[in-house]
C-alpha cells in the first residue's frame, strides 16, 4: 500500500521563514563558538539523520556520526565562521527546506582561508522546535569554467 500525502508547495511564510534563519543563524553562532552539544540540539534525534559535507568522507548518519564530523571540524580549526545567504526558504506542512549560499572563514594550522560554500538543509517541526532532519554542504568544482557544465581539469 502507497501511502501519498497532497501538500502544495509553497515560499514559506513570513514566520516560517523567519523561524529557520533563526535555525541557520544559530547553528553558525554555535559552530563558531565551537560549542558542539547546541549545534547537536538542531538536528533530529533520530537514527536516518543525515549531514553530508564536501569532503570525500563526510556522509555522516545519525547523530553519534554528526558529531563526530563537527568534532573534527572544530579540532581541526582555531577560529571558523559562516556567513549565509538565503537563496529560498520554502515549506509545506511542517516540512521545510532552504538553499543558501556561504562564505565560509577559517584559520587552520594558523593559515587564514576563505571560500565559498553552498547547503540545503531540511527541516521538520516538531512541536514548537524546527530540527534539521538532512543537510548537506558542498563548495563549487574547481576547474568548471562560469558558463561550463562540465569541469575541464
Amino acid at each position: 500500500m502507497i501511502l501519498t500525502m497532497k501538500l502544495k508547495k509553497m515560499k514559506a511564510d513570513k514566520q516560517t521563514e523567519a523561524e529557520i534563519k533563526e535555525v541557520l543563524d544559530k547553528m553558525s553562532e554555535d559552530y563558531k563558538k565551537g560549542n558542539i552539544d547546541e549545534v547537536l540540539t538542531l538536528f533530529a534525534p533520530d537514527p536516518d539523520v543525515v549531514l553530508i559535507g564536501s569532503g570525500t568522507d563526510e556522509k555522516r548518519i545519525g547523530l553519534d556520526e554528526i558529531r563526530t564530523q563537527v568534532e573534527r571540524d572544530i579540532a581541526q580549526t582555531e577560529s571558523r565562521s559562516m556567513e549565509h545567504r538565503i537563496i529560498s526558504i520554502s515549506s509545506a506542512g511542517s516540512i521545510s527546506w532552504c538553499a543558501t549560499e556561504s562564505i565560509v572563514h577559517a584559520t587552520v594550522s594558523g593559515q587564514e582561508i576563505t571560500f565559498d560554500g553552498r547547503s540545503t538543509v531540511v527541516l521538520e517541526k516538531r512541536g514548537d522546535k524546527w530540527l534539521i532532519v538532512q543537510m548537506h554542504f558542498s563548495t563549487p568544482l574547481s576547474g568548471q569554467a562560469e558558463g561550463e557544465s562540465w569541469p575541464t581539469n
